[in-house]
């Protein structure tokens, strides 16, 4: 059964607040993310530093029976970001009022669980709470996740080409919760 735990009981997945106790299993889990999906495409030389970027609001673990399972972010708009200007071209608002929800990810072996969806369902409710839109960048390969977003209602806004560095461009899928 799907809504069984790792451990074989019926307690569903939780979300919580990520502290900074939590940044090693965040980082294990990432590592076994990384190896099976190449997520993120390039593996951080600090990884628990990439996890906490400087324009982060908050953060979330997700956890299965008393394991660390997954992990989403929500931030202010950096450089770089696609999404944010998108949507405050198409909504005439401030790329200030958007919020960038990112590094999102399950565990391979946890997935199936709706984890995925309970993250999202966390940033998004704390973005709005602050009265900010969310929007989100992913890699236009990554389909899963796409297939996600695109479940629970996101709109695609466009997908655009990214210069990540002098060697590699990137195409990326911008998407905005729905109003």
């Amino acid at each position: 059964m799907k809504s069984e735990s790792v451990s074989g009981t019926n307690i569903p997945p939780s979300v919580r607040g990520r502290s900074d106790r939590d940044l090693g299993d965040c980082v294990r889990v990432l590592a076994e993310v990384h190896g099976r999906d190449g997520y993120p495409v390039n593996w951080p030389d600090v990884p628990s530093a990439w996890l906490t970027p400087p324009s982060l609001i908050a953060s979330w673990v997700a956890e299965l029976g008393g394991r660390t399972v997954g992990h989403i972010g929500l931030s202010r708009s950096a450089a770089g970001d696609a999404a944010p200007g998108l949507w405050s071209a198409r909504a005439g608002v401030s790329v200030a009022s958007t919020a960038v929800v990112n590094r999102l990810f399950v565990a391979p072996w946890a997935r199936g669980h709706g984890i995925g969806a309970l993250l999202m369902g966390a940033a998004v409710a704390e973005a709005q709470d602050r009265g900010l839109h969310p929007v989100l960048d992913v890699v236009a390969s990554d389909t899963a996740a796409a297939a996600l977003y695109e479940r629970l209602g996101w709109q695609l806004l466009a997908v655009v080409e990214q210069q990540w560095n002098p060697e590699q461009k990137v195409a990326v899928r911008c998407y905005a919760a729905a109003p």
